[in-house]
């Protein structure tokens, strides 16, 4: 069993910066692959980042070159570096743990960007 505490989230202008975390507990975390998703009003809950257990990114297109998902797992946690946000990035940000059959989401973090 995993559990995901994502934090880091809030209010900024577009143009800045924002760096999210999601703290696992648990066993086993490095063994898991790691994503950040998000979910705007009214749309689907799409991807955003992903980083294996062997350390290998892939990013969705829209945020490409402006976000940088990492991992640190003697501190179980994987993190968001977010660069450049737009007014378009505004939502809801899970993480998600994922290995073999098992799979796990956080309860997700707030980012708005805002002036």
């Amino acid at each position: 069993q995993v559990q995901l505490v994502e934090s880091g989230g809030g209010l900024v202008q577009p143009g800045g910066s924002l760096r999210l975390s999601c703290a696992a507990s648990g066993r086993f975390f490095s063994f898991y692959d790691m994503g950040w998703y998000r979910q705007a009003p009214g749309k689907q809950r799409e991807l955003v980042a992903t980083i294996t257990n062997e350390g290998r990114t892939n990013y969705a297109d829209p945020v490409k070159g402006r976000f940088t998902i990492s991992r640190d797992n003697g501190k179980k946690t994987v993190y968001l570096q977010m660069n450049s946000l737009k007014s378009e990035d505004t939502a809801v940000y899970y993480c998600n743990a994922e290995w073999t059959s098992s799979n796990y989401w956080g309860q997700g973090t707030q980012v708005t960007v805002s002036s």
